[in-house]
């Protein structure tokens, strides 16, 4: 097939960095794939040693009137058989053509800047089914979820001694590691090394600071090497007030970690209680605390759990069998039309 993949999203995320390794992958499984992105230096780096170099555009605000017609003729010149517009900003400069147009959400997004996809895609269940109870055709919508390469056997990186409880993602209030700071103060026998950034930086070293735990706290700023994170982890928790899916559960899962996860939507679909992780209620700290001294204080249970994640990141959450549902759904949006 060929597809253009088009992203106008940050500079990192969840859902940039999957947009990277899915071009990546479909490029490998043999497709002709064009990614288009908003201006980003690095990406393109990244991308381009990937094997897929991607098309940089402007993608401005509401008033970038530049932007549609440069992708038009880009698509143009690419001829793909399906566009996927990943996020708001995409898909409002995604404009009608030869191709099948297709909007790719990771969350409970304005459908309103989707009126020119032909088909939207959901990496959850749960967002599959908030689009078709917004009155979308049930043929229209599809869920494909994201994959996680095979993160196990990666050099461990070089963290703080001890036990060491891991978290990544932006430093967003929705990620909820107010919450995990306010928990570690439960558990004096370990190290919190957070991987992100974000604009609660200085609030959460702050509060830190008040629990009176700054120095078990360590605020890493944005890392690329996911794997060899995980690898030095004891356990690896997702205290999130608002998650869709979550990424870093089934980077777990790859990577043969214990996983702790606040019970909000992307983990309680994700997750099997007890079996491949363990959930707690959101905005608990005492709840969390212990979920995460009963991990770090049974090594019989942890290495059940990522073991049973191992085996769940395999079945479900894998490359190839992910590739392979993206295929065939985008061969059938096309042979559809």
């Amino acid at each position: 097939m060929r597809i253009a993949h088009v992203m106008a999203g940050a500079r990192a995320g969840g859902a940039e960095l999957f947009f990277e390794r899915l071009s990546a992958a479909m490029h490998a499984a043999g497709d002709a794939v064009l990614p288009v992105v908003r201006r980003d230096a690095a990406r393109a780096g990244r991308m381009a040693a990937a094997g897929v170099a991607p098309v940089e555009l402007g993608f401005g605000g509401a008033l970038d009137l530049v932007t549609p017609g440069r992708l038009r003729r880009v698509l143009r010149e690419f001829e793909p058989g399906v566009v996927v517009a990943w996020m708001n900003r995409a898909a409002r400069a995604m404009l009608p053509g030869s191709w099948v147009t297709a909007g790719r959400l990771g969350g409970y997004y304005d459908l309103r800047y989707y009126r020119r996809c032909e088909h939207l895609i959901g990496n959850t269940r749960g967002i599959v089914a908030w689009v078709r109870e917004q009155g979308w055709p049930a043929g229209r919508v599809h869920h494909l979820p994201n994959f996680a390469p095979d993160l196990a056997g990666a050099m461990p990186a070089r963290l703080p001694a001890g036990r060491v409880v891991l978290a990544l993602g932006r430093l967003h209030r929705n990620k909820g590691f107010d919450v995990l700071i306010r928990a570690m103060a439960g558990v004096p026998e370990a190290q919190l090394v957070l991987a992100g950034d974000g604009p609660e930086r200085g609030a959460l070293r702050a509060l830190a600071e008040a629990e009176g735990i700054a120095a078990r706290v360590h605020l890493l700023g944005w890392r690329q090497d996911t794997g060899a994170l995980l690898a030095g982890c004891d356990v690896l928790v997702c205290s999130s007030r608002h998650e869709p899916l979550g990424n870093v559960v089934i980077e777990a899962f790859s990577a043969g970690r214990p996983v702790v996860a606040a019970a909000v939507a992307g983990p309680l679909e994700v997750i099997d209680p007890g079996r491949t992780g363990l959930l707690v209620p959101p905005e608990d700290p005492a709840r969390l605390a212990a979920a995460i001294r009963t991990v770090l204080g049974d090594p019989g249970l942890a290495a059940g759990l990522a073991a049973a994640g191992r085996a769940e990141w395999a079945r479900s959450f894998a490359e190839a069998p992910v590739v392979a549902r993206w295929q065939e759904t985008l061969h059938a949006m096309q042979a559809a039309r």
